[in-house]
């Protein structure tokens, strides 16, 4: 069976972008990109998604852009961190910790003799 490639969970693409804009500056285009590239290959993020999202953290203060060239020599708006996004980021990892660590603990229950008759 092959792999299928995964939508980005619900209410996690924020935390990922912020992530990847803390690596440095980026266009919605090279964010996608990389998404996909780090995520090796399992995200594939539209730029339907990208864009509302980058906006949406613009208006929350923890993004901010500015015109720029991109490596293929094209105008493209760049997104940065602000403090407020590396704030924003912080928080958000602790959440997705919690969150992933709870999921764990789900996943790793083993049915007893009783529950398994259900």
């Amino acid at each position: 069976m092959g792999e299928a490639k995964a939508d980005v969970l619900l209410g996690t693409l924020d935390l990922l972008l912020l992530k990847l804009l803390e690596l440095g500056p980026n266009h919605g285009w090279g964010l996608a990109e990389r998404l996909e590239e780090v995520s090796d290959g399992v995200f594939c993020v539209n730029q339907g998604s990208v864009y509302p999202a980058l906006q949406r953290l613009k208006r929350k203060g923890f993004v901010r852009s500015s015109w720029g060239v991109s490596e293929n020599g094209r105008r493209a708006r760049f997104y940065e961190l602000t403090g407020g996004g590396a704030g924003a980021l912080k928080d958000e990892l602790a959440r997705w910790a919690r969150t992933a660590g709870a999921v764990e603990q789900v996943i790793a229950l083993k049915p007893s003799t009783s529950e398994a008759r259900g």
